[in-house]
């Protein structure tokens, strides 16, 4: 379809070659900046494969540093689609997987799985699956249907239903002595620095597939946003589009959720940012989004890590910080 639109192509390829370009820039700069007391002169010695006065600095780069921005454009990416497909399918633009509960949902299968011995990734990501599946059938089950029920509605749903997943996380967090769950709360703001190869492998084989089904969507993704009842009138299958949608959405967050945590407002600030750019074109949106929200968390990740004079920050503190008063202004503005 879009091979027969010229103009589309066109924008699609010059959107996406400006994006990778600045995702490929961002990820150079994660391993060229960090915590260490190297500059970036002597990091991209290493990186090239001179270091003459730092032998561990090879070893921090590559060990520590690209695990960590390779997940980072992972969670990123992800996080932010998933933002988009939520904003489409509920016609809402404040509409995102951390604000609908929907990585709560996650988190809670996770810690579930954790608890029940279900590690590593596959078992512990099926009941995150679960989770997030089962918290947004909960939202959507709790939002009025009129169209009076409003934004308003939606949001309340998913602040309720999200408190409720922060009860049940932290009650199962001081009932239990597993050693696995000592470090919970920091994860539960948003941890990429515990990234591992195998995981950045099984995100890497798991999300593609996923962000490629929404791709082909995506033209169906321009007509749910303008209506189911309009959608179905110009012979979209409403039903069977919305399932897969939320499943494959569902899916590759609830992956994420596994292993970074809960990285709240990257699905409300990114695509927002895009649409004012690019305008309501998901042929155009999602892989922007996709490489745009890769490049915005390994920017988080890495004031995450410098900032602080000792230690580091949780992401999750930067994108909400950066997130939280955005998501203010846009509900006081939808209320105007």
């Amino acid at each position: 379809m879009i091979l027969s639109q010229p103009h589309l192509l066109r924008r699609l390829l010059l959107v996406s070659a400006l994006l990778g370009l600045v995702l490929v820039l961002s990820l150079l700069a994660g391993l060229l900046w960090g915590s260490s007391q190297a500059d970036w002169r002597q990091s991209l010695l290493a990186l090239i494969g001179f270091s003459p006065t730092d032998d561990i600095l090879p070893t921090i780069l590559w060990q520590i540093r690209f695990p960590r921005v390779v997940l980072a454009a992972l969670v990123g990416g992800t996080l932010s689609l998933g933002g988009l497909v939520f904003q489409a399918l509920l016609h809402n633009p404040l509409a995102e997987p951390y604000i609908l509960g929907i990585s709560g949902g996650a988190a809670v299968g996770a810690i579930i799985g954790i608890l029940l011995g279900l590690a590593p990734f596959p078992g512990v990501a099926v009941l995150a699956f679960l989770g997030s599946m089962g918290v947004m059938a909960v939202v959507i089950f709790l939002t009025p249907r009129q169209t009076g029920g409003g934004k308003d509605a939606l949001l309340l749903s998913g602040v309720m239903v999200n408190a409720l997943c922060t009860a049940l996380i932290l009650f199962f967090v001081t009932i239990t002595q597993d050693s696995r769950l000592h470090n919970i709360l920091h994860w539960l703001m948003g941890d990429l620095s515990a990234a591992l190869p195998q995981q950045i492998l099984a995100l890497a084989i798991l999300l593609p597939p996923c962000h490629l089904i929404i791709f082909i969507l995506a033209r169906p993704l321009n007509l749910l946003s303008m209506g189911e009842e309009q959608a179905s009138y110009l012979g979209l299958a409403v039903t069977t589009v919305t399932y897969i949608l939320l499943g494959v959405t569902s899916l590759m967050l609830s992956a994420t959720v596994c292993q970074s945590g809960l990285v709240g407002f990257v699905g409300l600030v990114v695509p927002h940012l895009l649409r004012l750019w690019l305008g309501p074109e998901h042929r155009v949106l999602v892989p922007a989004c996709i490489l745009g929200g890769g490049a915005y968390l390994v920017w988080c990740d890495l004031m995450a890590r410098v900032l602080p004079s000792q230690g580091e920050l949780p992401v999750g503190v930067i994108t909400a910080l950066i997130g939280a008063p955005l998501f203010i202004f846009l509900l006081q503005r939808s209320r105007l």
